[in-house]
């Protein structure tokens, strides 16, 4: 009998997420399955959540708030520069994205929604914010071993 799905397993899952509008804007159905290490919202936490106590061969549709997701869009993330200090930036396009530097050696991604002659607009809300989204799930195995995932790994390499 196949066992139910807890935090710390390791499974394969193919998965369709799918706007409220139903398009789709990522899927691992043209690949090979995602393996996931569950608890650790690889994908987005409502995910995580949704497999607990799945099993193998199980499939499930979820619907996602930005909370289960990838969160509010919050106005605090309009970042705003002058273009005096960095005019270098001046070439940059509307929708182009670049990566700002964070303390500690980490980025964030922003999007460029607006340049003017003296200054740039930044959107570092994650794409999919404010959006609910619903994921189609299907377990393809469960209790993989990640000795045994590393030895693929590794053979897939040479």
């Amino acid at each position: 009998m196949a066992e139910q799905i807890k935090d710390g397993d390791i499974i394969r899952l193919h998965y369709t997420g799918r706007l409220a509008d139903g398009e789709t804007f990522d899927s691992t159905r043209d690949r090979d399955p995602m393996v996931f290490l569950v608890g650790i919202s690889q994908l987005v936490k409502g995910v995580d959540q949704a497999i607990i106590g799945m099993k193998a061969g199980d499939t499930k549709t979820v619907r996602l708030t930005p909370d289960q997701a990838y969160g509010e869009y919050r106005q605090e993330n309009i970042l705003e520069f002058s273009l005096d200090s960095m005019p270098h930036l001046q070439t940059l396009k509307v929708g182009m994205y670049i990566k700002l530097p964070l303390q500690g050696g980490r980025a964030v991604s922003t999007r460029v929604i607006e340049v003017t002659d003296s200054r740039i607009r930044l959107d570092a809300n994650h794409p999919l914010a404010g959006k609910i989204i619903n994921y189609d799930l299907e377990v393809v195995e469960t209790g993989l071993d990640p000795a045994q995932l590393y030895a693929e790994a590794v053979a897939d390499q040479s």
